[in-house]
């Protein structure tokens, strides 16, 4: 009756080859009784201890492998005590255990249909059966071997060999004592027998700050929200309806503590989120904070699409931030990254010894810009992984919106590729359906499952139905970057005004397409690096002239439709461009031409959310009327914004070049007293002062398309909003 294992079972437990560990590990019943088998390497005496039972277990491999008959009658739970010398360590074996994951799982994961992924996979501090540790779980089908190996087991391989998950590809164990804090990787042996690098957890929820990349197990204390009343207000949120104006961060740079240190969550949250909610913007847009190992890369290369960045602190910390922006009043939207991912050996490549989520074909699954890998969309495991990434800043962090970066990259196969360095369709078409197929199920999901969280999609090209809803064919995002209206603008912004009359059509081309989606626009941090400069720097002309295009500019941005976005450092007149490695240069607010253009954008803030004829009807046509588009000699523009009908009006009038036009006639909806709500040229912000004594009078004299006229004067470069107030001419 012989119940021992095979020398080569044990040879392979020992070499860390053995094809199903649970199979040989643990406690087993035979025709001898119940045996034990163990594996614990630097012992040279192991026992198991149950209650009422102590049975000795006999080391028939020198390297720590030990079996024995117990007099166990039934199966249940034990204990190992092992020594050597005069150490002695117990410990509750990790093969005693049985799966924590079942058949659904399975199912779920290999239909690409598992929404809460990031709760089977990844690593899981709990209870199992009885026994507090951690659950690791893995997605690695073609690997021959995976183990968990960390602090807790001397980055041993053969200590912590998982269970292979046939139905899905699937690696667990459930390893007893190991909490929060603790640091951990997977090693994994490949579909040919090779020794990969060690791997970081695709669903790590913590890891170690760069250049250390372990992955992190996380707690699973619960966090106690206080954006209770911020949640149902956005239940019923109707984004295209409201204001929203977007403050732009990249949190390192932002501001730095002492030794340019980063700051923590914690001190971002008391600094950064109060700042942002004086100056009236309604989100904080945060450039991608998932883990990532270059700076430089902005953390547009993120390794951990489920983790903070540890360069501020944990997960926390940075829920605490968010619950405080909220408290503020603010809605904060992440940049989250599903177009590429970069090729360190730690991180999603190759990932279990050949392409996994990346595509299997080069020329699809690879992007020669930016020497980085691309998703294998139409494999719904990774379609699954993706979207479970989305859906998890959602759920455990209460983000309101994702920004999605480089959409224009995903939706085209010859994206930034020369003829034969794409492989087209079969019918030759260049689109690449895979990946607008994830999309549409992306927002479809993020839209149904989370109401009034808002989808951004940086799309730099003319893809038609960028934000038409899925179910009518488009991709189904909120709103798209509306980046042709941006490069318009800022070639005009950066010309002499002399020129301006020869590129009227700059600033009026972008109503040509208003309305054809929802746009927001964006002044991002693309626009103020790699050589473009900052905006005030951008502009030609002495320091006033500067400062006053820029706040006509701004007012021109604010009065326009679509949502807004402003990059950090933009709202004071930040003089150099954007560097990410050191923080703004808040002194220069000790100048009194960078305090007014704050207090500007301040007032433009305060003025929008005020008004809605300024924001209610940015998506539709009937909500903007040009009054003045052909002016170019004088490069003046003027418009009427109109609310949920007619009767609620603001008219923006800019005046681009530095002449001062009094008696400008202009024509407006109706007569009567028009206040001045603001006027860039305003003392207070840095200008000459000139304007109309705060109100105009419209006399009943058609002119133009318009039923009544005023003569306005006109500051140089300005611009000014005025709000019908009343029927009344005094």
């Amino acid at each position: 009756m012989d119940w021992r294992a095979s020398a080569d079972d044990i040879a392979a437990i020992v070499g860390a080859r053995h094809g199903d560990p649970f199979a040989l590990l643990g406690l087993h019943e035979t025709p001898a009784g119940y045996v034990i088998r163990a594996f614990v390497p630097g012992a040279t005496r192991v026992e198991a201890i149950a209650p009422a039972m102590i049975a000795p277990l006999e080391r028939v491999h020198a390297d720590g492998f030990f079996e024995g008959v117990t007099p166990l009658k039934a199966r249940a739970p034990y204990r190992l005590v092992a020594s050597h010398d005069a150490a002695r360590w117990e410990f509750a074996d990790p093969y005693a255990f049985s799966p924590v994951l079942g058949p659904t799982d399975d199912h779920l994961l290999v239909e690409g249909a598992h929404q809460k992924l990031y709760d089977k996979l990844g690593a899981h501090v709990l209870t199992h059966e009885g026994v507090e540790g951690t659950h690791f779980a893995v997605w690695a089908p073609n690997a021959r071997r995976v183990s968990v190996v960390g602090d807790f087991n001397q980055w041993d391989g053969r200590r912590a060999q998982m269970r292979k998950r046939i139905d899905s590809g699937v690696w667990e164990i459930f390893v007893p004592g190991v909490g929060a804090g603790a640091n951990y990787k997977y090693e994994i042996i490949g579909r040919h027998g090779e020794l990969l690098p060690l791997k970081a957890d695709p669903l790590g929820f913590e890891a170690e700050l760069r250049p250390s990349t372990a992955s992190v197990v996380a707690s699973s204390a619960s966090y106690h929200w206080g954006d209770e009343s911020h949640m149902r207000a956005r239940a019923n949120f109707d984004p295209r309806r409201s204001p929203i104006s977007i403050y732009e961060v990249h949190l390192p740079s932002w501001r730095c503590g002492e030794d340019g240190r980063f700051l923590t969550y914690d001190e971002l949250a008391d600094q950064l989120v109060p700042y942002v909610a004086d100056l009236g913007f309604t989100h904080i847009e945060l450039m991608p904070i998932n883990e990532h190992p270059l700076d430089a890369s902005w953390g547009y290369q993120p390794i951990g699409l489920f983790a903070p960045t540890r360069r501020h602190g944990d997960s926390y910390g940075f829920r605490r931030f968010v619950d405080r922006a909220h408290q503020a009043g603010l809605s904060v939207i992440l940049d989250w990254v599903p177009a590429h991912f970069p090729t360190d050996e730690h991180g999603l490549a190759q990932f279990d010894g050949g392409p996994l989520y990346e595509h299997s074909d080069p020329k699809r699954g690879f992007h020669p810009d930016w020497n980085t890998a691309i998703y294998d969309y139409g494999r719904r495991e990774v379609a699954n992984f993706l979207i479970a990434s989305a859906l998890y800043w959602l759920d455990r962090f209460h983000i309101d919106g994702l920004r999605v970066d480089a959409v224009a990259s995903m939706l085209y196969l010859d994206y930034s590729r020369k003829p034969g360095e794409w492989s087209p369709n079969p019918d030759g078409s260049n689109d690449n359906r895979d990946a607008v197929a994830f999309l549409q199920r992306f927002n479809a999901l993020v839209y149904a499952l989370y109401p009034g969280v808002v989808t951004i999609a940086e799309e730099s090209t003319a893809w038609a139905g960028v934000t038409r809803p899925t179910y009518a064919g488009g991709l189904g995002f909120g709103f798209k970057w509306n980046m042709g209206w941006m490069n318009d603008t800022l070639r005009y912004l950066s010309s002499d005004p002399v020129h301006r009359k020869w590129r009227h059509n700059e600033l009026t081309f972008g109503l040509l397409y208003a309305f054809t989606e929802n746009f927001v626009l964006p002044i991002s941090h693309d626009e103020v690096v790699h050589g473009k400069g900052a905006i005030v720097g951008k502009i030609a002309g002495d320091e006033w002239r500067r400062f006053a295009t820029a706040r006509a500019y701004y007012g021109f941005m604010w009065g326009h439709p679509g949502k807004k976005l402003l990059f950090m450092g933009q709202e004071f007149g930040q003089t150099g461009e954007w560097n990410f490695a050191s923080g703004l240069d808040w002194r220069l607010l000790d100048f009194p031409p960078h305090r007014g253009l704050q207090a500007f954008i301040r007032d433009l803030n305060r003025i929008y959310r005020d008004h809605e004829a300024l924001y209610a009807r940015d998506c539709e046509a009937e909500g903007f009327q040009w009054i003045v588009a052909d002016d170019a000699e004088s490069s003046v523009f003027a418009f009427a914004r109109f609310g949920a009908d007619r009767s609620h009006a603001i008219v923006v009038v800019t005046n681009f070049t530095p002449v001062m036009r009094d008696a400008y006639k202009l024509g407006l909806p109706r007569a009567g007293r028009w206040r001045e709500l603001v006027n860039s040229d305003a003392a207070v912000y840095g200008g000459s002062g000139l304007g109309n004594l705060g109100a105009i009078h419209a006399r009943a004299e058609a002119f133009r398309d318009f039923p009544a006229s005023a003569d306005i004067l006109l500051p140089p470069l300005s611009t000014l909003f005025f709000a019908f107030e009343s029927d009344e001419l005094k």
